[in-house]
């Protein structure tokens, strides 16, 4: 197995997922300027769509998008409870927590990744509707060791994948996104437990973000 990534983008959730399942993985680096992985390849004739994450199987096949690759690896080893059975109303509301990280948080950053491009509408537009967002986040934590509840899931490793944007510039000299998190104090002290989490030391410190 193989997952394509670029340090500090959202293939780090999947990342951080294979560590706390312990399934062994070759992280094939993909230079977000050249788009070229490590070994001198054009990222392009794997994934047409150029972003990571991306999930080379054993069998050749290739999966795309981080939702749906984090409930692909949380299935191969459902005994450690990254996410709960398919069928059952806590699988939905995982589905659910995902779809929102993908479309309200992630998606959110975007005009903040490329504020040159964006202008006035990632500061006047995209920023606020991106701090409700987060702090909606953070009354939802109230109460919760994490997102699912008391135990962690493949939503805990995306939604960790993107808060650390808030503060970052480390995309293209013109990204400021600037989220502070001094108030959301249930969203800090859930970032402070999943960052203490040995997969996820062990994920940062492969990627060179410790």
């Amino acid at each position: 197995m193989k997952l394509y990534y670029m340090p500090a983008a959202c293939s780090l959730a999947p990342h951080i997922v294979l560590r706390e399942l312990e399934i062994p993985a070759t992280l094939i680096r993909v230079d977000h300027k050249s788009h070229r992985t490590e070994d001198g390849r054009n990222f392009a004739e794997l994934n047409a769509l150029g972003y990571v994450p991306l999930l080379e199987l054993d069998d050749g096949a290739l999966l795309r998008e981080g939702p749906a690759i984090l409930q692909y690896l949380a299935d191969l080893k459902p005994e450690r409870g990254l996410a709960p059975a398919n069928g059952t109303m806590a699988r939905y509301r995982l589905q659910e927590w995902l779809n929102f990280l993908t479309s309200e948080i992630h998606k959110g950053f975007i005009p903040l990744l490329y504020a040159r491009l964006a202008g006035n509408y990632g500061t006047a537009t995209a920023k606020p509707k991106l701090e409700a967002r987060f702090a909606w986040l953070n009354d939802a934590l109230a109460g919760h060791r994490y997102l699912m509840g008391d135990a962690f899931s493949v939503a805990d490793a995306y939604l960790y994948s993107l808060v650390q944007w808030g503060q970052a510039a480390w995309l293209e000299p013109t990204y400021r996104a600037d989220i502070h998190y001094d108030t959301l104090d249930h969203l800090q002290s859930w970032y402070k437990r999943v960052r203490a989490r040995p997969a996820v030391r062990l994920a940062l410190d492969a990627e060179g973000l410790s």
